[in-house]
């Protein structure tokens, strides 16, 4: 037998398995810290916001599409996209899922209000 294979039975052979389910666990909370917990508080936020959403409020797609909701019928939501200069209403249907964010208005929109 070589060296390497004698040492690595020896140092093996010294450790308890307690240390290494310590050693997992450290692990397995480190992985839950890291990336579960974050993205579970996202996806609680993106509920929140889906079951918040009202008639009148602006809002911005997944897509980057802007627009005012208009109607709200179970998970389809009516967006009303046209600027509101041109005679047409332009509408389309998006589920409640599509919604990123809801838009605040700045001092300057507020005031036009």
């Amino acid at each position: 037998m070589n060296s390497f294979s004698l040492a690595a039975e020896t140092s093996n052979s010294n450790q308890s398995p307690i240390f290494a389910i310590v050693i997992y666990a450290l692990l397995f909370g480190g992985m839950y810290f890291i990336f579960l917990r974050p993205r579970n508080r996202r996806m609680k936020e993106a509920r929140a916001l889906a079951a918040n959403l009202a008639v009148g409020d602006e809002v911005v797609l997944n897509s980057g599409i802007y627009g005012f909701v208009s109607d709200i019928d179970g998970d389809v939501l009516w967006l009303d996209i046209a600027d509101g200069h041109q005679q047409e209403r332009i509408e389309i249907r998006v589920t409640r899922g599509a919604v990123a964010r809801k838009v605040t208005p700045t001092g300057d929109d507020a005031a036009k209000q």
